[in-house]
């Protein structure tokens, strides 16, 4: 279809992290309806993972606007502006607080936004909790077939609708498939802000990986960072790598590397983690991937969700030169299209087309949509709801509660660097004076 025939859809994205904003502008991207172009509008919500400039250019999703924003600004800007799509990509205690203020400024309107939510990537834990706190998006997406089953399983076990789960896929799967070795052999190990989440298996892991280094001096070997010290993601790293590889001695063949994913796995032939959706980026392309087995294959992990992928295996075997073969209809299930095509056939950009007719149609709707109805009410959860609409400034209505800050101006230069400095401070305590606390405590 010619441009000049497209019609522009406008779009919000807000985020709470690095990695929900990529999540969410990628995901706008991809379920925008097929004969319209988008105007995409960030919004990030302001709080310990905001994500820093560095972040925001790591990701490298362009946006026509981006702005940071509190719960309660967000809200008011909601109530002026006119939007098609709005993604919420945001923790599920977030998406709840917005959904229940949303349904308040949008009410009496028919012409509001379609609403889609969903997940960054694996959902290994918390399943019930956080769909429940999803619920009352118009469109709460599944990366994979697998995920869609179980969704759509809890809805309906609590008597909740279940028509809004839609099946994607995860929006940044992409690049070339792998082709061959490279020259050096590249070896990347992915690492998560909290998995593991102790000094000695963090450490543990950081040795294993220079000791390989150490037994292949032909192979390059990459310790891929998520952020610098003092930035946060989505989860709090309070034992960074980059201060634990200080006191340690690696050979000239390890190095540490920040940047994006997809540019990182260029040159990768073997990708290595614990739990990290970087795995399934990686199976994407096949790549030969490895979920570490050395700490356990355990619930706090995240690594049991790869149970029967055929990538299980510890750093003895990869140092023996094992090479996992991933399963092939695990692989399918998890919505990674290996090569490009999954299994049962089709396409990557296929998966996105059940979310694109849904927005269409709902887009489409005679009289508009309905007022948002989300399953935790003041009625059917009174000693949960309140709490978490609380944590944003809202009431049991979604209203501001007394005393929310003033948010119908700007806010001033002053005001901008108090702000700064006090996230600062609270990333200082949360990094330094945080883990002096608890190691006093333990003596």
């Amino acid at each position: 279809m010619p441009a000049s025939a497209k019609k522009t859809r406008r779009v919000a994205v807000l985020a709470d992290s690095d990695t929900r904003w990529k999540w969410g502008a990628l995901t706008a991207n991809r379920i925008a309806p097929e004969d319209s172009d988008i105007r995409l509008d960030g919004y990030l919500l302001r709080g310990r993972a905001t994500p820093t400039a560095r972040q925001l250019h790591e990701v490298g999703v362009h946006a026509d606007s981006l702005n940071e924003v509190t719960a309660v600004e967000f809200l008011r800007t909601m109530a002026k502006e006119q939007y098609d799509v709005l993604v919420l990509a945001l923790v599920g205690g977030g998406v709840q607080a917005m959904l229940h203020g949303l349904k308040r400024v949008w009410e009496g309107r028919s012409d509001r936004p379609v609403v889609v939510t969903g997940y960054v990537g694996v959902v290994y834990e918390k399943l019930a909790d956080g769909l429940l706190l999803r619920h009352g998006a118009d469109l709460v997406l599944a990366n994979s077939r697998q995920d869609a089953e179980r969704f759509r399983a809890v809805y309906e076990g609590v008597g909740a609708d279940a028509s809004s789960v839609t099946e994607v896929a995860l929006p940044f799967l992409g690049g070339e498939p792998y082709t061959g070795e490279h020259d050096p052999y590249t070896v990347v190990f992915a690492a998560q802000p909290s998995v593991p989440d102790n000094r000695k298996d963090r450490t543990y892991l950081l040795n294993r990986l220079i000791q390989h280094a150490r037994r292949h001096p032909e192979r390059e070997v990459l310790l891929k960072l998520r952020s610098k010290p003092g930035e946060h993601t989505t989860h709090i790293e309070e034992l960074p790598y980059q201060k634990l590889v200080q006191r340690l001695e690696p050979p000239a063949n390890f190095k540490l590397v920040y940047g994006n994913m997809g540019e990182v796995l260029d040159r990768t032939d073997l990708m290595v983690t614990i739990s990290s959706t970087a795995a399934l980026e990686s199976l994407h392309r096949r790549i030969p991937t490895v979920v570490l087995t050395d700490l356990g294959v355990r619930e706090v992990l995240g690594n049991h969700h790869f149970v029967g992928s055929g990538c299980l295996a510890s750093w003895d075997q990869l140092d023996e030169g094992h090479r996992p073969a991933p399963d092939e209809e695990w692989v399918s299930r998890q919505g990674v299209c290996a090569g490009g095509t999954p299994s049962g056939g089709g396409s990557y950009e296929a998966a996105f087309d059940p979310a694109r007719e849904r927005i269409a149609k709902l887009l489409g709707r005679p009289g508009g949509l309905p007022a948002l109805t989300p399953y935790y009410t003041p009625a059917t959860a009174p000693g949960y709801l309140p709490g978490i609409l609380a944590r944003h400034h809202l009431g049991p209505d979604g209203s501001p509660l007394p005393g929310a800050p003033a948010h119908d101006r700007e806010p001033g230069p002053v005001r901008q660097i108090v702000r700064r400095a006090a996230r600062g401070a609270y990333r200082h305590g949360v990094q330094r004076v945080a883990p002096v606390i608890r190691r006093m405590g333990e003596l």
